[in-house]
């Protein structure tokens, strides 16, 4: 890249909030626009309730998604306002851990690479727990 564009980057940069702070924000924007989604079509979600495992839960599914709604609705807004970080986020990692654990499952039992199910989802899921351990390490252990 060019030193102009470089330069461009870091004025740009400098100007951002923190590295935590946005991680922060990334973190319960993500959770609170998925419980605001799940409480508005908590039947877009049910798809990732496979047969074997309807028969483990205590509610039918849709009560389930919304009551994970709103959960995540709660726990977003606390991360938005800076609020029980440390509860919150561990909240979202163990979460988002336990859903991928599943999801890995579904997709290795359903076809795996050759097209297994969820796939996609898990991949970005993957992400989004590295991004909440990074917000709850922080708020354990770091100053802002």
């Amino acid at each position: 890249m060019s030193d102009t564009v470089i330069e461009g980057a870091r004025a740009t940069a400098a100007r951002l909030p923190s590295s935590p702070t946005l991680a922060r924000w990334g973190l319960g924007g993500m959770v609170l626009a998925a419980g605001v989604h799940k409480l508005l079509d908590p039947a877009a979600w049910t798809v990732y309730v496979v047969d074997w495992l309807a028969p483990w839960l205590v509610v039918s599914p849709t009560a389930f998604m919304l009551v994970n709604g709103f959960l995540e609705v709660a726990f977003g807004l606390a991360l938005l306002a800076d609020r029980v970080v440390a509860l919150a986020s561990f909240v979202a990692a163990a979460s988002l851990t336990a859903t991928c654990v599943y999801l890995a499952v579904v997709w290795a039992t359903t076809g795996g690479p050759a097209g297994g199910a969820f796939g996609d989802v898990l991949a970005r899921g993957v992400g989004l727990v590295g991004l909440a351990l990074a917000v709850l390490r922080h708020s354990l252990t770091d100053a802002e």
